[in-house]
């Protein structure tokens, strides 16, 4: 990207709505790029401590004396499910559209069907609400969708699921993809990717949940159940095209080694 077309994005702010797991790590990556950053909570003074308080806004859909305090024009990356429909429009329709851009985290699970290899080609479930609105504001608003698969890192530990008996020990499939890896996409998405698409987001390698299961107890001791059997075998997230047309470079593509790390 030449950084002429990085530049003239940055004449807008960026305002991070929901900065929670995921989006905190967005927030401190666009720092280090160079981003003039806002980060929105319900409750900003509690829940974003961390950040300078000249950087925080609150934000409640709910609550329309709330949407005054977005600046605007403004670029958004929306962090929590973008619903209701109606209400979500509202908020929109009051902003200035054509200065910035609208990036929305979704969610691997919108997909049909339950099991096999899914693009982003692959069916949606548009009978939830969520990919109601998400596909609404995709095609309406032009707004780039990363449908992201299960995230893990630092406070988020698959040997922690697996200890408190979250993770069933089957030889179900499962995407999963690192926190910071999951920031980083979404970033180079609103700088790259063309309006009105969608990226399905993973560390590009499915595994089967005996598999980290094995490897947590045979590397880490972590006690671990009985095999049993699935209800359903999952699915297979392909990031094909995030690794062809985003040209994105995965940071953690190593699930063990990554897990080494936090578990150390």
């Amino acid at each position: 990207m030449p950084p002429s077309h990085l530049a003239s994005l940055q004449q807008h702010p960026l305002v991070i709505l929901g900065a929670g797991y995921t989006g905190m790590r967005v927030y401190r990556q666009a720092i280090e790029r160079g981003w003039r950053v806002f980060a929105t909570s319900r409750r900003p003074h509690s829940h974003l401590g961390t950040i300078p308080s000249e950087h925080r806004l609150r934000f409640d859909l709910t609550r329309t004396d709330t949407w005054t305090d977005i600046p605007d024009p403004a670029h958004l990356i929306w962090c929590f499910p973008a619903t209701p429909l109606d209400l979500v429009q509202e908020f929109l329709s009051g902003r200035t559209r054509q200065a910035g851009r609208l990036l929305l985290m979704g969610s691997t699970s919108a997909y049909l069907p339950d099991e096999g290899t899914i693009t982003e080609d692959t069916a949606l479930k548009t009978y939830l609400p969520r990919v109601q609105t998400e596909e609404c504001l995709r095609t309406t608003y032009g707004a780039v969708i990363i449908r992201l698969a299960g995230l893990y890192g630092p406070g988020r530990h698959v040997c922690d699921w697996i200890r408190s008996g979250k993770i069933q020990n089957t030889k179900r499939w499962v995407n999963l993809l690192h926190v910071e890896d999951a920031a980083a996409i979404c970033l180079q998405a609103l700088e790259q990717a063309s309006d009105g698409s969608t990226y399905l987001a993973s560390d590009g390698c499915p595994r089967t949940w005996d598999e980290i299961c094995s490897v947590a107890s045979s590397r880490w001791r972590v006690p671990i159940p009985a095999l049993s059997s699935p209800e359903n075998m999952g699915k297979q997230v392909s990031i094909r095209k995030l690794l062809t047309e985003l040209h994105y470079t995965v940071r953690f593509p190593e699930l063990f080694q990554a897990l080494d790390h936090i578990e150390s």
